[in-house]
């Protein structure tokens, strides 16, 4: 692991009030509200609309945006938006009409009814996923571009921490505005439109932050094929024909995948396997589909060749120049990092309440405390790492989050214990707001400025690909050899992500001084 000079606590504590680490914490705000206002939220008003539970699952396809955004990354990279971005810059024009198209699609879904209408309702909670994920984007990119390397860890500390605030206005703040407008046992759709325009209001505290906050200051490579309003046109023709192809291949495709899953099932192939094999199958049939679209565009004239590759693979092509041999560690080690969280985390609610714990103490040790705790970890992680690093501190967040999760194993031993409870939630939650924080300094870092949202979404939806597929199967393991076990188990796959981390340390650093060699004339 590659040394880094250490900064002293003075500067670590003075970051915090950096004018730029204040604003991440409004940005994270706007971009925590949407995420429940799709999930949870809306889950429960479609319940209390009388929705069949299995609809009410469907809907969380609306934020499948948040996995795929990288797909029009590009487009915000590359394209001005127009009159806007004379007036505000490239990221402060996409973020103000992302934050838009939040508001009105907030208010979409607030006023409409989903007992009358859930058809208008899914496109409303698509137009919203949509949005949001759009939104991300450009934040992510904006919090890039803003400060230099030594402040982004504390950046995405304040970025967490108005996250979590966010969510918790759209979470609680939405259930009891709506509670104060229905009475017990009832269902007033008035009472979930007040809910929801009062969320519309709360994005306003993001519009006012994109409005005041300057435009970063960067210097971005030419374009050698973007320059007139044709040529912008001719690429949005391409990327709308490729997004119309996806979509339609994966409507015609759920037959027959569905038919695969029902197949390989009665063939003595567990239900959750199966299901993900006929999910791949379909997703590559989609992505397929639309790459022949694309290079169909391209033979035809409507998209120059080099236009593509200028906006799709030149920023593969430069991260891969940038670190050799390193891209395929620095690569696993995105794809891997957050493991131990992600596949035990799939099963601790259902543990808590296996485990004899009511709903109201789950609520407010494992949601609220572990919130507030996680919170609280986040500005640890970035503390630390301003003094310490970010990879010394990425690699103590490795360990803690794999360590952590044998305490849940001792916490099933000792049965229904709200003094143990609280204190595993506490390591638990602190333990991942450092790693956090140290992680998406770490990913920022790794961006080049030239290709900043679209490295970093390839990125962020990397990070949780491997991870949530193997989630997938935690049940069946904990059926298989129990709770205990399991999260041992959890525990022990965080190992090999200390290796990578500092594997990929010492690969980088030693690619850095390699290419800062003089070469020899």
């Amino acid at each position: 692991m590659h040394n880094t000079a250490l900064r002293s606590w003075g500067d670590s504590f003075r970051a915090f009030i950096h004018p730029r680490v204040i604003t991440m914490l409004f940005m994270g705000l706007s971009a925590g509200i949407p995420i429940l206002l799709i999930f949870s939220t809306l889950s429960i008003w479609l319940r209390e609309a009388g929705i069949e539970r299995s609809t009410v699952t469907y809907f969380s396809w609306a934020a499948l945006g948040y996995s795929f955004k990288f797909v029009w990354a590009p487009l915000i990279d590359r394209l001005p938006f127009p009159v806007l971005h004379g007036l505000l810059g490239r990221r402060r024009s996409w973020l103000l009409v992302a934050q838009g198209g939040i508001i009105g699609a907030i208010l979409w879904m607030g006023f409409t009814d989903p007992a009358n209408n859930l058809t208008t309702m899914a496109f409303a909670a698509v137009a919203l996923g949509f949005a949001s994920a759009t939104q991300d984007i450009v934040i992510d990119a904006y919090r890039i571009e803003a400060a230099n390397p030594d402040l982004q860890a504390m950046m995405s500390s304040s970025y967490i921490a108005g996250y979590r605030i966010g969510m918790i206005v759209a979470g609680a703040g939405a259930l009891t505005i709506a509670g104060l407008f229905e009475t017990e046992g009832t269902y007033e759709p008035l009472a979930w439109t007040v809910a929801y325009g009062c969320m519309a209001l709360a994005m306003g505290i993001g519009v006012i932050t994109t409005l005041l906050i300057g435009e970063p200051v960067v210097n971005r490579i030419d374009s050698k094929y973007f320059h007139k309003t044709s040529d912008y046109g001719r690429f949005l023709l391409m990327f709308a024909l490729t997004v119309i192809t996806f979509i339609m291949a994966n409507v015609y495709a759920s037959a027959p995948t569905n038919a695969l899953k029902t197949g390989l099932t009665e063939g003595g192939i567990i239900g959750e396997l199966a299901g993900f094999i006929a999910g791949t199958v379909k997703l590559a049939i989609s992505i397929t589909s639309a790459i022949i679209v694309a290079w169909l565009t391209t033979r035809a004239g409507v998209t120059p060749t080099g236009m593509v590759q200028e906006t799709y693979i030149a920023p593969v092509k430069d991260f891969i120049d940038r670190y050799g041999k390193a891209a395929i560690v620095v690569l696993a080690l995105i794809g891997v990092y957050r493991i131990a969280d992600i596949v035990m985390g799939v099963m601790a609610n259902v543990f808590y309440t296996d485990l004899g714990f009511s709903k109201e103490e789950i609520a407010a040790v494992s949601k609220t405390f572990g919130l507030l705790m996680t919170i609280a970890g986040s500005f640890l992680g970035g503390i630390l790492s301003v003094r310490y690093g970010v990879v010394r501190i990425l690699f103590l967040g490795a360990f803690l989050s794999a360590a952590t999760n044998i305490l849940f194993a001792i916490m099933a031993h000792l049965g229904p214990n709200t003094v143990m409870f609280s204190a595993v939630i506490m390591a638990d939650s602190l333990s991942g707001g450092l790693a956090t924080a140290a992680f998406i300094a770490y990913l920022s870092g790794l961006t080049n400025i030239s290709f900043t949202a679209m490295q970093y979404a390839i990125f962020s939806s990397i990070m949780t690909l491997f991870p949530k597929i193997l989630a997938g199967f935690s049940g069946t393991v904990v059926d298989a050899v129990g709770y205990s076990w399991f999260f041992i188990g959890t525990a022990l796959i965080g190992v090999p992500v200390l290796y990578l981390v500092v594997l990929a340390s010492r690969m980088t650093a030693f690619n850095a001084a390699e290419k800062s060699e003089p070469k020899p004339q």
